[in-house]
């Protein structure tokens, strides 16, 4: 009897691993705006929905860190759905208060920009196999506004 639980559960694993997911790819960190809090950047994430259904996302987590330390994180409950057999946009707000971001343009030197790396668990609820999560990251550099900018 154990042998052909274990043949089952072998044969729903493979079939299980075999099912298409959503693919997600972190597209972008930019600067949305400035305020009087501090900064608001915005992560764009794009997620291709292979199913001919919507698909819920239960929640979005974020991360940023930069020169080593943490500068914001979170999490969007609820942002959604996937559309149907395409691709849909996310924009994620990451707010970054005003004394981070003068210790970093410390740090951002000659070149004006800021290293960062973004990690984004987009949490989906696909039918059958209950809530997915799938990690996205990107590294890349930011370039920090200019007092025209803000002006």
């Amino acid at each position: 009897m154990a042998q052909l639980v274990d043949k089952a559960k072998g044969f729903v694993a493979d079939k299980v691993a075999r099912v298409e997911k959503p693919e997600a790819e972190l597209a972008e960190l930019s600067f949305q705006s400035v305020g009087r809090g501090g900064a608001t950047l915005a992560g764009r994430v794009d997620v291709r929905n292979p199913y001919s259904h919507s698909i819920p996302i239960c929640e979005v987590s974020y991360s940023l860190k930069s020169a080593g330390r943490e500068v914001a994180s979170g999490t969007m409950p609820d942002p959604g759905s996937l559309t149907a057999g395409d691709t849909t946009r996310l924009d994620i707000p990451v707010k970054v208060p005003y004394d981070f971001l003068v210790s970093l343009a410390r740090d951002a030197g000659r070149d004006w920009d800021i290293d960062y790396e973004m990690r984004v668990g987009l949490t989906v609820d696909l039918p059958i196999l209950g809530n997915f999560t799938l990690p996205l990251t990107k590294s890349g550099e930011l370039k920090l506004p200019t007092l025209s900018d803000v002006f």
